[in-house]
């Protein structure tokens, strides 16, 4: 009825008039859904009649309708909203011109919500537009994050924004800088629904490069802290937007190519887009795989844009690898984005080098299978950044391009120096760089840039030192001869002027902390230089030059300083001292290690493996009555334990002289009313961890001096005064080193300690009743070992019995409960005495009761009662009894606690009962 009505002129005029007084009314009432669909219908009959539309009517309509759909005081609903935009799209089929000239016209006003609309609905227009380009068929939208999106695009059956559309993107480039961020989301929008329909249009505005910009823009917002949490959502949003658009483009629409090839590369650089590296590489993959990237292709794009891009200092092939390594290196990148970067690497080979298309494809697909198996509770970083490094060094073997290569270290190199130490990326960039100057071969270039890091990186800081270390190390794996020349070389530059006079204000440089953190950093790198040295470069270069690099450095930290008394208050060498001396014994485990891998036939330099022990005895000497809980004696004893197992062996009386210095820093100290103190610190759990591990190293250290010395028994001697102390503690540490000694013994089958059986046992029985349940459970440990060794040394079989199940009774708080215990421990191992071992349990005996107290004296007598119970007539036959009753007089005579009394008396019945004659005729011819 209504295009009838529209043929007529008459009725043609009477019609606007009504419509223009329906439209006015909608603007006023709150339900505008039957007035919007009356419109609808108008509209849809007009686009039929071939007239003259009234400007002024039209436009009218058009402020109408448009004035409904972005006034934000009004809560339209989603049926609504697509009536009403319905409407805007039928009046643009109907008048393009001039509906996409009103829209235009919103863009520059101050209105938020008419900004945000007018976007969205010439959006909505450019999509509807390509929509019918890639189709020729109505009817299928393209779905969009706008609620005003969601319109009936299929309406529009033929195109009409193809002209206008670059003049549109162009006009909305002038919003681009506007920091409301509902704006900066409908440009988004817009961006993506021109993308959609025909990335030609995009000319005039590198839409693609506003995306870039915005996600940046969001990302240094956020990282200032200063948003509301509101504010941080919106930004976080805003970023996630940015990602999607760029990762869902479809790369098939026309001029999407060329529009994103090569300039999409320009964005994989800057480290400020790092996180769209995900969406680049689809975007990248995408074209590779319909052949895009390929010279045909890349032909038809402007050859002095290409020219520039990948010959001029931003996108060379080496910056462009560096960065790719970098993100894939980073601990702190995540899988996803590591991932990406690789894949890049995998579809740019041919912008990179010609040389690495196959090992890439090859190789690539591996170390994605490896990122692919990890999860958040599994990142092994150091594993990762291995295979990272040796698929660095495998390609740059590949190429063979001695050239290529120099340029990908001096990039590396020039990232290295602008990264700020606390960047996440600084470690993985001296790894990097390391292993492209270890495929280097000129070198004067590879002394260059080593000399320029090592005079660069402040080694005060510890992530700059291990930086260090780990660029000499990787370098140092295919050029350790120039490596460790340019070491020697900069170590004399550190210590020049030790000997000779300089000027102050170099003196004072040398001894600088800086200096001095430096000279640490350098004797930690000549260790690791020799793990990674072959046998032919370890047995050439380790005495003359790591070795003597080392002590030179150490002793250049260690000379007092240079400098008048006032000025030296202001360098307190504490911290440095303790710094070099840990990094000295760091050193000389390592390259005792390196040595002692080299094989049997090697002999280490018996004068410096002299000079080298006597530092150590000089560290544990001047620790010994120092800080009460240090990492030095733990250190030492790790040297120790490395430099021990070097030919020739260390002679008996050094050995013990060591092991007593050990014992005493690690087995004697600290005291009981400093451990009292420890535990009651803040660093409690730190401390007695540093204990623990010392202790361990400690037994290790005489394992391997067990190895090389014929008799044990000085060991025994060692502990002896520890396992019989007043400090419950010092018993404790002792028994644990003991231990691991007894242990090591019966695995090597040494039955050295069958020697003194009864001594040990005789030290072991009282503390089988000490007052901690640990060393009750560690006396008993030892006892078993003693028995198992016994066994082995005598080839025959000792019945045990369960001595397990009986150290339960020793955890019992009864005191009572631990006595009986211990006697029906002791019922057990007396069976495997020999009487030739009883002089020394005595003794050992008598040694407990003058020194032990309390429970370990009561602990010892029942043990002394039991053994004389099972072999007091075996005694008297087989044995002169004068030694034991001499043990047992000396006992009564010089001891006058009451303790141990009973014991005595009953010991002495026993006897007597056995041999009456004997025991009294050998107790009193010695009155």
């Amino acid at each position: 009825m209504m295009a009838v009505l529209l043929q007529e002129e008459l009725w043609r005029e009477h019609i606007w008039e009504q419509l223009l007084r329906l439209v006015h009314p909608c603007q006023e009432v709150q339900d505008t859904c039957r007035v919007t669909k009356s419109l609808n219908i108008f509209l849809e009959a007009l686009e039929g009649v071939q007239s003259v539309i009234p400007k002024d009517k039209f436009l009218a309509i058009t402020s109408a309708v448009f004035y409904q759909l972005s006034d934000d005081t009004k809560e339209h609903s989603e049926a609504d909203r697509a009536e009403l935009t319905h409407c805007i799209l039928l009046q643009a089929r109907i008048c393009p011109e001039e509906t996409v000239l009103f829209l235009q016209s919103q863009l520059g006003n101050e209105w938020e919500a008419g900004c945000v609309a007018a976007l969205g609905l010439l959006g909505a227009l450019a999509r509807s537009d390509g929509q019918y380009h890639r189709s020729g068929l109505p009817g299928i939208p393209l779905p969009s994050g706008l609620c005003l999106h969601a319109c009936f695009c299929a309406s529009l059956a033929e195109p009409m924004m193809t002209e206008k559309l670059p003049q549109v993107v162009e006009a909305a480039q002038c919003l681009c800088s506007d920091p409301r961020v509902q704006v900066r989301r409908a440009i988004l929008h817009f961006i993506k629904d021109v993308l959609s329909a025909n990335a030609r249009s995009c000319s005039a505005w590198d839409v693609v490069g506003h995306i870039f910009s915005e996600f940046s823009r969001t990302t240094g917002r956020r990282a200032a802290g200063d948003l509301s949490a509101q504010e941080a959502q919106e930004e976080g949003a805003l970023q996630e937007l940015c990602m999607d658009i760029l990762g869902s483009l479809d790369v098939s629409v026309s001029g999407m190519t060329k529009l994103l090839w090569p300039r999409l590369l320009l964005y994989v650089v800057p480290a400020q887009y790092t996180g769209m590296l995900i969406p680049v590489s689809r975007c990248v993959q995408a074209l590779a795989e319909r052949g895009d990237l390929m010279v045909r292709e890349v032909e038809e794009l402007d050859p002095h844009f290409l020219s520039s891009m990948f010959q001029g200092p931003l996108l060379t092939p080496q910056t462009l690898l560096a960065r790719l390594l970098v993100v894939a290196g980073s601990p702190f990148a995540g899988s996803e984005l590591q991932a990406a970067a690789l894949l890049l690497m995998q579809n740019l080979h041919s912008r990179i080098h010609r040389a690495v298309g196959a090992m890439w494809a090859a190789e690539i697909p591996l170390l994605l299978q490896c990122l692919q198996g990890k999860d958040e509770s599994f990142l092994d970083s150091a594993e990762w950044e291995q295979r990272l490094l040796k698929f660095l060094g495998a390609s740059l073997d590949t190429m063979e391009d001695e050239a290529w290569t120099k340029g990908l270290s001096c990039k590396l190199s020039q990232w290295l120096s602008k990264s700020p130490s606390s960047s996440g990326e600084k470690s993985f960039l001296y790894k990097a760089l390391g292993t492209v100057l270890g495929a280097c071969k000129e070198v004067l270039h590879i002394q260059e840039k080593l000399l320029q890091h090592l005079e660069e990186a402040n080694a005060e800081k510890p992530s700059e030192a291990q930086g260090m270390i780990s660029l000499l190390s990787h370098a140092a794996e295919s050029n350790f001869h120039t490596v460790l020349d340019t070491l020697t070389m900069f170590a004399s530059r550190l210590c020049k002027g030790q000997n000779r006079r300089i000027p102050r204000r170099k003196k004072m440089e040398l001894d600088s902390r800086r200096a001095h953190a430096t000279r640490s950093a350098l004797i930690l790198a000549h260790g690791s230089l020799a793990l990674r040295a072959s046998k032919e470069q370890l047995l050439a270069r380790l005495e003359g030059d790591i070795v003597g690099n080392i002590l030179l450095l150490y002793s250049c930290s260690c000379r007092p300083l240079a400098l008048p008394a006032v000025e030296r208050m202001f360098f307190s060498l504490g911290p440095q001292d303790l710094q070099n001396t840990l990094a000295l014994l760091q050193s000389i485990t390592n390259f005792s290690s390196a040595f002692q891998a080299v094989g049997d036939s090697a002999c280490f330099n018996p004068s410096l493996k002299s000079k080298l022990l006597e530092i150590l005895t000089d560290l544990l000497k001047k620790y010994y009555l120092g800080t009460p809980v240090s990492p030095v004696p733990l250190k030492v004893v790790l040297a120790l334990e490395q430099l021990s197992k070097l030919k020739p062996s260390v002679g008996t009386k050094d050995m013990c002289d060591m092991l007593i210095l050990c014992c005493k820093s690690i087995v004697t100290y600290p005291s009981a009313e400093m451990m009292l103190k420890i535990r009651k610190s803040q660093q409690a759990a730190q401390y007695l961890q540093l204990l623990q591990t010392s202790l361990k190293a400690l037994g290790r250290l005489m394992v391997v001096l067990l190895e090389t010395e014929t008799t044990s028994g000085f060991f025994q001697n060692i502990v002896h005064r520890s396992m019989t102390s007043d400090n419950m503690w010092e018993r404790k540490r002792a028994l644990q080193t003991f231990s691991q000694l007894l242990a090591a013994c019966e695995e090597h089958g040494r039955g050295g300690a069958c020697k003194h059986f009864g001594s040990l046992v005789g030290l072991l029985v009282p503390l089988m009743c000490d007052p901690m349940p640990t060393s009750r459970q560690l006396a008993v440990t030892c006892l078993s070992s003693l028995l198992q060794i016994q066994a082995k040394a005598t080839n025959r079989v000792i019945q045990t019995g369960d001595i397990g199940s009986l150290c339960e009774g020793l955890n019992d708080c009864s005191t009572v409960c631990q006595l009986q215990t211990s006697s029906k421990i002791a019922r057990i191992v007396c069976r495997s005495f020999s009487l030739e071992h009883t002089i020394d349990f005595m003794m050992a005996i008598k040694d407990t009761f003058r020194k032990a107290k309390g429970m370990r004296v009561r602990a010892a007598g029942k043990w002394m009662i039991t053994f004389l119970q099972m072999y007091g007539k075996d005694i008297c036959r087989d044995l002169d009894l004068s030694p034991i009753i001499y043990i047992l007089r000396s006992c009564i005579s010089s001891m006058k606690h009451s303790t141990f009394m009973p014991f005595l008396c009953q010991a002495v019945a026993i006897l007597t009962r056995c041999h009456a004659n004997i025991t009294i005729d050998s107790f009193f011819h010695q009155l």
